[in-house]
């Protein structure tokens, strides 16, 4: 029996449907596989795609005229701990995006700069500024990546939810290719490090696109950092204009005990915000790694 390919998907655009995504993200992956002249060894039928998208969608609802930024930041700051994590992150995203405080204070307006990151009218500035200083920015899509995030880390029955679905995908003593996408990334690596050894999931390649995990905030919630027993190779892929995926996992910004993360920063997404997971499987690098690992 061939190898497993499994997709972790992270926040998704609203309203597509499952199907449609994993056949975007097989597209992508085909088109990257032919600029090496390669096609695609895995039937579709083998490459799983567990869906948690309606628990995601659930953590904030938003209607069609709404500001979906404004939606967020006032769900994630209704309590101390998530304002405190959510400005850590949108002011780590800010200053390496090389947006300026004076830019930010021309946004958001005086009064509202003065009250700090921690002000909600601090952040919905934040996004705005990113939005118009950053080339493709997206600062909604910043604003929710650590949104969920913080619900994953910090919210153990949205966690359990999303785990459930996940875990189904990958079978114990099967090898399994697994590319995990944005938050998918943060899931894939928690349930490998809490569950792989002990389930007997083996993971011959584990390819991270877009991962938020080098995100100081976010890295620091993890505790002591690792690669799980039961990943053979770490592959993290990243557009250095991806601005949720602020750093590599290299030894500076993700130091694990056991081990080294092979990182390939080349990546050029062409999607509008530059960290669309089709962007990234079309990558010819990205592609061809999950093509060997396939064999």
């Amino acid at each position: 029996m061939g190898r497993k390919l499994v997709f972790i998907h992270g926040r998704t655009q609203r309203g597509k449907e499952p199907a449609a995504l994993k056949k975007e993200w097989l597209q992508s992956l085909d088109d990257g596989l032919h600029a090496h002249g390669l096609t695609r060894s895995i039937d579709d039928a083998d490459v799983l795609f567990p869906w948690y998208g309606e628990a995601l969608e659930a953590l904030v609802q938003w209607g069609p005229s709404q500001d979906a930024a404004e939606a967020v930041l006032h769900a994630a700051t209704e309590s101390p701990p998530e304002r405190v994590f959510m400005s850590a992150v949108m002011e780590q995203s800010r200053k390496e995006a090389g947006v300026t405080k004076a830019e930010l204070k021309a946004i958001a307006g005086n009064d509202v700069f003065q009250r700090g990151p921690l002000d909600r009218g601090w952040l919905q500035g934040l996004v705005r500024a990113l939005d118009r200083h950053v080339p493709l920015a997206n600062g909604t899509g910043v604003a929710l990546a650590t949104y969920d995030a913080y619900q994953y880390l910090y919210t153990p029955a949205f966690a359990r939810t999303i785990d459930a679905v996940v875990m189904e995908a990958l079978v114990p003593g099967e090898e399994t290719v697994v590319v995990a996408h944005s938050l998918g990334a943060l899931v894939a690596y928690n349930l490998f490090r809490a569950h792989g050894a002990a389930r007997g999931w083996k993971v011959p390649l584990f390819v991270t696109l877009g991962a938020p995990l080098a995100v100081t905030a976010i890295r620091d919630s993890l505790g002591v950092r690792a690669i799980p027993s039961c990943v053979e190779h770490w592959f993290n892929a990243k557009d250095e204009r991806d601005v949720v995926a602020l750093y590599p996992l290299d030894q500076r910004n993700f130091q694990v005990d056991d081990g080294t993360i092979e990182n390939w920063s080349e990546v050029r997404n062409p999607t509008e915000n530059r960290h669309g997971a089709s962007g990234y499987l079309g990558d010819p690098e990205v592609a061809r790694r999950i093509h060997e690992a396939l064999g």
